[in-house]
């Protein structure tokens, strides 16, 4: 059974002749990006070539977390949150946004140092965190295993929907003025002396001096053919919708293996933590430098497997003319199977962590693919051999929550006022490729 009920929304039918920003990708990077845009008052289009929120962004658990990030993305992660909580209020949205909190708990000693570790980093920046012995486990969760021995609570975290958030920011968009045009992809860019002048799509050319790549699990293979080098792999990620008899709270919760979250519509996520699939594909043979050290220290995360990924991608184009067809009009959405191998075990972890999910009913499942940068930090910011031309991506499976600071971020980088956020972390030019530099052939 798959999850198939994303928030659809009317979209625009015409493609306009010109605009301020045209924007490349209608998951949660673009859309906040067009959102953002709209608002300071630019005329922005967004194209997106299957359906807003068709992949990963309506795909992942719906988690709007800081605590576990990384220190270089933390200020982004924080402000985002920050965002999170006032989007219903500013732009008359539902989100199902929930400030409740979100609680990691540990057993083994790697998990014990993993978030100790992190319980000195959220001390140093201030955060709501507290860390839980076994009694105060067992007093916030009745009902858990006494198999827990340490915690890490972060109080301002929460959780949103994302069948329905990202539609219902670009209905907000659209209500400030922004186009948004769904079964459209766009084959690539022109030029004038130099810098960005056009965006050309299936549907028609757009003028424009300014563009933003948004394309999530696509942005390597778009930028590919424009002789820009982006190291960036797909990570599959499987996860499930189960109903149990009883409640579980309103708190997202983890450990090793397991991870759930209340819905709205009163079942639950469910996912493998610290699981995910990597095919092994040419691209991984190509960004094998780039990505060893990534493999060297997280080989228990993440499982290789030599399947038929390989074959497709291989005989995908890399490279194309503006006027043929391309792989974005092939494959309109990225639809992978889910692992019912990581549904049923990710299923008896959580019930052998809370009895509660002992004979849960398993309604839906559903994968998606994630975005993936050697150092798990995305890009945001312009692409220096492009000038005019912007990217968001690779958000390496943080970009639900971070989605609404990194849209923030490129808004302002595009419009050329001072950021937000410190822009410096997520500058393409800090990754590099078996010696080359990123911007450089691909």
């Amino acid at each position: 059974m798959i999850l198939d009920v994303i928030e659809r929304i009317e979209t625009d039918e015409t493609l306009p002749e010109s605009a301020d920003v045209v924007v490349i990708g209608g998951g949660i990077a673009g859309v906040t990006a067009t959102l953002f845009l709209a608002e300071a008052g630019l005329k922005v289009v967004l194209c997106e070539k299957g359906v807003i929120a068709g992949e990963q962004s309506s795909r992942n658990w719906g988690w709007v977390r800081q605590m576990g990030r990384d220190p270089a993305e933390l200020p982004l992660t924080i402000g985002s949150l920050n965002i999170w909580r006032g989007l219903d209020e500013r732009f008359g949205i539902d989100t199902g946004f929930r400030e409740t909190g979100i609680t990691y708990v540990c057993r083994t000693p790697r998990e014990i140092k993993e978030f100790s570790d992190w319980a000195e980093i959220a001390k140093e920046t201030g955060m709501a965190s507290t860390v839980l012995d076994a009694n105060m486990i067992a007093q916030s969760f009745p009902g858990v295993s006494n198999r827990f021995s340490m915690g890490l609570h972060t109080a301002n975290d929460g959780r949103a929907e994302p069948w329905r958030a990202v539609p219902e920011m670009a209905k907000a968009a659209r209500r400030l003025g922004a186009t948004i045009i769904e079964g459209c992809a766009v084959r690539g860019i022109e030029t004038s002396a130099g810098h960005l002048s056009e965006v050309v799509t299936e549907k028609g050319v757009i003028k424009t001096e300014r563009a933003i790549v948004a394309g999530g699990a696509w942005s390597r293979l778009f930028l590919g053919n424009l002789g820009v080098n982006f190291p960036q792999l797909k990570l599959h990620g499987t996860v499930a919708r189960v109903e149990i008899d009883g409640n579980a709270g309103d708190m997202p919760v983890g450990g090793g293996d397991f991870a759930f979250r209340k819905r709205l519509d009163g079942g639950y996520t469910i996912a493998l933590r610290n699981s995910n699939i990597a095919s092994i594909v040419p691209d991984s043979f190509r960004l094998f430098g780039a990505f060893l050290p990534t493999l060297l220290t997280s080989w228990r995360e993440i499982q290789l497997r030599l399947n038929g990924d390989f074959m497709k991608e291989a005989a995908m184009p890399r490279h194309w003319k503006l006027d043929q067809a391309t792989p974005f009009e092939t494959i309109r959405t990225l639809d992978p199977m889910p692992s019912e191998t990581y549904n049923r075990k990710s299923l008896k972890n959580l019930a052998r962590a809370f009895p509660i999910f002992d004979g849960a009913r398993l309604t839906h499942t559903w994968a998606g693919m994630i975005d993936a940068t050697p150092d798990a930090i995305p890009v945001i910011g312009p692409i220096a051999s492009v000038p005019g031309l912007f990217i968001s991506s690779g958000y390496s499976g943080h970009g639900f929550g971070s989605g609404p600071g990194g849209g923030q971020l490129i808004s302002e980088l595009v419009r050329g006022i001072t950021p937000s956020f410190d822009p410096t972390p997520f500058r393409m030019e800090r990754l590099s490729t078996r010696g080359l530099k990123p911007g450089s052939a691909a």
